[in-house]
């Protein structure tokens, strides 16, 4: 026997684990639903620990060869958590598209930072995001649904709760390495993981 694994506390439905272990570390050995849960849980903080602490006006910078910013990717992964947990999985219409406007194209709102939206904006819209995606994983785990199929149909099939939260965690790898770069580019950040003792604080003072 290996010795008894890390014991931990829920806060805000996201498990903190004691000791050294930060609470996005994924565990050594657990069952399915734990290890695919840390997985996404460990991308989230990271891309939000690179994020973190910026300016409006540092969300909305570019690289030469991207238009993705860090506002914006926010922003899609804010809509991206929506469409999976109330949309994909539940069948309910995700909140944020109801933040968008009438007059603005949904594939360009999520990509920018609109002149009206403030940093704390863009930031609340993220953590808000999460927090439901949060409270939807819970009710997932106490009816043992994760095999069950969602609710929308693709191409005459209803794909499982567990493709449906592996399509996010695919979706998250790929902004997370946008992220990398875009924050190195704003102001030299770079590092593989949050420090053990990092939450998240919302924009850089004005």
């Amino acid at each position: 026997m290996h010795g008894e694994r890390d014991r931990g506390s829920v806060v805000s439905n996201v498990v903190v684990m004691s000791g050294a272990r930060p609470w996005w570390e994924p565990p050594l050995s657990g069952t399915d639903s734990e290890h695919l849960v840390a997985m996404l849980e460990r991308l989230r903080a990271t891309f939000r620990w690179k994020a973190d602490g910026l300016a409006k006006d540092q969300l909305c910078i570019e690289l030469p060869t991207s238009s993705l910013t860090m506002g914006g990717l926010l922003k899609h992964l804010a809509m991206a958590e929506d469409d999976v947990f109330a949309w994909r999985i539940n069948g309910d219409r995700p909140v944020t598209r109801f933040l968008v406007p009438e007059s603005d194209d949904v594939a360009a709102w999520q990509f920018r930072v609109g002149d009206d939206e403030s940093a704390n904006d863009v930031y609340r819209l993220w953590d808000d995001a999460v927090r439901r995606s949060r409270a939807a994983w819970s009710d997932i785990i106490e009816t043992g649904s994760l095999d069950e199929p969602g609710a929308l149909e693709f191409d005459g099939q209803y794909p499982s709760v567990r493709r449906h939260v592996c399509d996010l965690i695919e979706e998250y790898g790929r902004h997370t390495g946008h992220a990398d770069l875009l924050r190195e580019a704003i102001d030299g950040r770079t590092g593989e993981d949050p420090p053990a003792d990092w939450t998240p604080v919302g924009p850089a003072p004005q």
